[in-house]
């Protein structure tokens, strides 16, 4: 079956020049560079004011974040930790809100985040300098649904690489603060050295 027929997609909200900042005005958005090709930054999303005639359509848990925009075209769960009813997407992304029980949305960012799909975005991506990925195309992305148990499964375990991933990510980059830390010290010993 195709996305479109389990979901309902969403163009995040149109906001006209520069993004008007407003400080307690209570309703935030996400931008590009609050995400990662695993999760949202929550508490770095900033409040602006909402402009224009159109309703914004505000986030809840269980959507799904999609970057159209750019040559990395990922999806990233809103999940439980939203910390406010009133957060609206950037025009970057598109929200896919799914429309059936038959579906976990976790399962859904799997699938869309791996080599196949990921592969067909980049066939399919336009323009030139900014690619992007037209509404249609995501619509008409073949999405293979088995039972919501190996959802379940194949969600946790996505999650369980992605954790173990983070954890060596971060090994990584202790052992190259340590090694820039001894070059440093050694540098410093060596400029004491000088006559």
């Amino acid at each position: 079956m195709r996305l479109g027929d389990i979901s309902q997609i969403i163009v995040g909200h149109s906001l006209r020049g520069k993004m008007p900042e407003l400080k307690g005005s209570g309703i935030h958005v996400v931008q590009l560079k609050n995400t990662s090709a695993t999760t949202v930054n929550w508490q770095s999303c900033i409040e602006i004011e909402i402009t224009g005639t159109a309703s914004p359509k505000f986030l809840k848990s269980g959507d799904i974040l999609f970057v159209a925009r750019g040559n990395n075209n990922y999806a990233v769960l809103v999940d439980s930790s939203i910390n406010t009813s009133k957060m609206v997407a950037a025009p970057h992304f598109y929200i896919i809100r799914t429309n059936t029980d038959k579906v976990l949305p976790q399962f859904l960012v799997c699938l869309l985040n791996q080599k196949p799909i990921q592969q067909c975005f980049k066939r399919e991506a336009e323009g030139t300098l900014a690619k992007s990925i037209r509404r249609s195309v995501l619509e008409n992305v073949e999405v293979i649904l088995p039972s919501l148990d190996e959802q379940h499964k194949v969600a946790q375990l996505t999650s369980t690489i992605q954790r173990q991933q983070d954890t060596y990510q971060q090994l990584i980059d202790n052992g190259n603060q340590i090694m820039s830390t001894i070059a440093y010290q050694l540098h410093n010993r060596k400029e004491i050295r000088k006559p």
